[in-house]
């Protein structure tokens, strides 16, 4: 295995060196080409997704820009052109250009945001006009989106992700991704080439992404290409916002949960020699929360559950600067975390620190031809330290990972090709510590190292960047060093837009094999007790396949149908027996029970994105499906009558895990009723959760466990659904200036008329031994949230 391992990374690095030499011949001979890249005219930040088209001598070719707002068109006869760069919510804006035979003209477009068009709420594949392409599978976010929509106390990245087709939420308590039937652990998360791991803040109820930070979301919902691994299901990709290089601009906003502050600007004495200008810019972030004087007027009043105290706070900053006209240096960092003290009984208490912090280095160099590479160097920290006091005794239960991963890229266009090398390697750590009254009970560490290599190829046959087709196809290879596990992963996704429907038809289709070498394993307490475990000896990585495929159609320039639907498998999935009592002392894979499923579901979505109304509806149907040891296993064996290896592959009955959702409805709507005022409503409705309903009881004697006798309850894993969940929030937007500074005052109500949403049903045993059912709601009254953000 090792020996495969080093011929995989060889023949990686070989491609790197290939491909960096073939960059000299990027472009046909005497043919002309347009690059360049597109920027946000007020921040400097760089546009993915922007479109670019070039016309004029009967030429018309379009491209989108990359994830840096890079394009490049080239065989070009020599001659005059029109290059025109447009992106949703900014102003167009075109450069005539003469080409001679073979000339490579470098240009720069810098868009300003369009006030109203800005702040639409629209919620798009690729937010690109009619030349560009929607890719499958692929949603696209902005900041300005993520504040419209009307959440508990807070915009949210992950909330607004929430309410797009084929992602569910678990509560109205949750901010956790459960995208196509996969939990959020296979759902990977990531700040810049930084993984972050516990992506919660207040129990799980919000997301550690401050909106005032972060730039462009994108959600690859499956099929994700080559260039991503590591996770069975999907990506969230999220980036540091760039501050602006002309001029020092901010804003500050102030809610009922935190208050946040961001600014940014041009970097003192960063000015380009050749012309004067700004070469580099810097940007800080800062969310605190603002609960304890609420806390401490509820304590005074005596009201039960409240926490002793509570806080968190996020903290990013990102800076940007042009060592020379081809190099690029960027730095980033995040740090954030959460303190609770909660006294839960009498003489119960909980104490419980968690947080995550990251750290990035990164280096562009840009070659001839349109060629470029990335070196980058990352550091990520997560950390759960709670404490536990109960009749005395202190319990101590923490876990600390640690990921430390450098990466290299190249990316080059040779004719219709558009090639991407990249090798990924990471060091990685975990710890778990469980320990009674300072008496270290368990502490094992696990260190393993994984590398990981992609080439991917983007192909248009025939037509250069106006072909009809488009074909992707990569391959990626992994070894987790823990266990000698080798891994490879096949991609491809195919587009066809017929040219005789002026490109407003796509027709999709996409097959890709992934592996996840870490399982979550949640706590029913809290978000920040969750534990990550790491694929080992005998414990092997999950793996699975997915079938996707796509129509998306063009109705009118402003109306849009997108159709997709998919089919995945999930194999290999593990997570900590839950029939074993205590794990210390155990060899690893005996701490671990092993399972599979399955997911599939269709989704459709009608989106309108200009006029006085716009928005979306979007609908999902879907089935995911487990099946793990003993669990609805019927009349099969019991555990303790098979060995270790027999009762691994005693699979039980198939069952419905709680996200699981068979029909979903999601819709958004804004409404510009007058100058500077607009109103948003979000709708969602979804079949009720599943949940296990006592079906029958006995009484327990003798528990070697339990010195008390005790009632048992039976019923079939999740047989039963709770009731149809359903909500509608509204909200009402008022732009203004005052004292000179422009801002937006927000009024928004939650769960407007009064829906009693389930959360769990609690269950208790009279002394009469008859089951009485308590409903648990979910937000039961209507909620009001009112907010003020200034920019200066």
């Amino acid at each position: 295995m090792k020996r495969a391992a080093r011929r995989w990374c060889t023949l990686c690095c070989a491609a790197l060196l290939m491909l960096g030499g073939a960059s000299a011949r990027a472009q046909s001979e005497g043919s002309a080409a347009v690059r360049g890249v597109v920027r946000n005219a007020e921040s400097g930040a760089s546009l993915p997704g922007a479109s670019v088209l070039v016309e004029g001598n009967d030429q018309r070719r379009g491209t989108a820009a990359d994830e840096d707002g890079r394009f490049q068109i080239g065989d070009l006869p020599g001659g005059e052109y029109t290059v025109r760069a447009s992106y949703l919510g900014y102003q167009t804006a075109e450069q005539q250009v003469a080409l001679g035979e073979g000339e490579t003209r470098r240009l720069t477009f810098s868009l300003a945001p369009s006030r109203l068009e800005a702040e639409r709420v629209t919620v798009t594949d690729e937010q690109l006009e009619a030349e560009a392409e929607r890719a499958l599978g692929v949603e696209r976010i902005t900041p300005a989106e993520i504040e419209r929509l009307p959440t508990p106390f807070q915009p949210d990245v992950f909330r607004a992700l929430q309410l797009l087709p084929g992602v569910k939420a678990a509560s109205d308590f949750s901010s956790g991704l459960y995208i196509r039937g996969g939990s959020p652990d296979q759902t990977l998360v990531r700040l810049g080439p930084t993984t972050v791991y516990n992506p919660t803040h207040f129990f799980g109820f919000f997301s550690t992404f401050n909106p005032d930070a972060i730039g462009d979301v994108r959600l690859f919902k499956g099929g994700y290409p080559a260039s991503y691994g590591g996770r069975l299901g999907a990506v969230v990709d999220l980036e540091n916002r760039r501050g602006s290089r002309e001029q020092i601009r901010g804003t500050a906003s102030l809610g009922l949960l935190a208050g946040r502050v961001a600014a940014g600007g041009p970097l003192p004495g960063a000015l380009s020699a050749a012309d004067s200008t700004r070469t580099g810019s810097w940007m800080g972030a800062a969310r605190r929360s603002t609960l304890e004087p609420l806390f401490a007027v509820l304590r005074d009043q005596n009201v039960e559950g409240i926490p002793n105290s509570f806080r968190f706070y996020d903290l990013n900053a990102r800076v940007d600067t042009w060592l020379s006209r081809r190099d690029r240096l960027k730095i980033s960092a995040y740090a954030g975390a959460d303190a609770l003290d909660f006294s839960f009984l009498e003489n119960a208490r909980v104490e419980a620190p968690y947080g995550n912090r990251t750290a990035m280095l990164g280096w562009t160099h840009l070659w001839e031809e349109g060629t470029f590479s990335k070196v980058t160097a990352s550091a990520s920290r997560y950390f759960n330290e709670p404490t536990f006091e109960l009749a005395g005794n202190t319990f101590r239960r923490a876990n600390t990972l640690t990921d430390l991963a450098g990466t290299a890229s190249l990316e080059t266009t040779i004719g219709a090709h558009t090639l991407r090398v990249g090798l990924r390697g990471s060091y990685f750590t975990t710890a778990l510590e469980r320990s009674l009254d300072d008496e270290v009970l368990f502490s094992p560490t696990t260190q393993t190292g994984r590398l990981s290599a992609y080439v991917q190829d983007t192909w248009r046959p025939g037509g250069g960047d106006e072909s009809a087709w488009r074909v992707t196809a990569g391959l990626r290879g992994a070894y987790h060093t823990r266990g000698q596990h080798l891994r490879l992963g096949p991609r491809l996704a195919v587009q066809y837009r017929p040219a005789a429907l002026d490109g407003r038809l796509r027709l999709q289709a996409g097959y890709g094999r992934y592996n996840q070498y870490l399982a979550l394993q949640t706590s029913s307490f809290f978000s920040g007790a969750d534990t990550w475990y790491a694929a080992g000896q005998g414990v092997p990585p999950s793996y699975g396949d997915q079938l996707v495929s796509g129509v998306k159609v063009d109705l009118t320039s402003s109306l849009r149908l997108d159709v997709e639907g998919y089919y995945r498998t999930m194999r290999d999935l593990f997570e900590v027996d839950p029939f074993v009592q205590d794990i210390a002392g155990l060899p690893y894979d005996e701490a671990f029970q092993f399972g599979r499923g399955y997911a599939y579901g269709i989704e459709t979505r009608l989106e309108r994105t200009e006029g006085r109304l716009a928005g979306f509806l979007a609908y999902t149907y879907a089935q995911t499906r487990r099946r793990f040891p003993f669990i609805n296993a019927g009349d099969a064996p019991k555990r303790s009558s098979l060995g270790a290896v027999n009762a691994r592959n005693a699979l039980g009955g198939a069952y419905p895990p709680k996200y699981d959702r068979r029909h979903d409805f999601k819709a958004v709507l804004n409404y510009d009723f007058a100058e500077k005022w607009r109103a948003t409503g979000v709708f969602t409705y979804a079949t009720g959760q599943p949940y296990t309903k006592p079906q029958s009881q006995f009484r327990l004697y003798d528990d070697p466990g339990r010195e008390t006798t005790r009632d048992a309850l039976v019923s079939p894993f999740n047989g039963a659904r709770l009731p149809p969940y359903h909500r509608l929030d509204v909200g009402v937007r008022r732009l203004a200036t005052l004292f000179g500074l422009e801002t937006e005052f927000q009024v928004q109500l939650l769960n407007a008329y009064d829906r009693r949403n389930v959360w769990f049903y609690f269950y208790e045993t009279g002394e009469d031994g008859d089951v009485e059912r308590e409903e648990v709601p979910q937000l039961p009254v209507p909620l009001p949230n009112v907010s003020l953000t200034v920019e200066f």
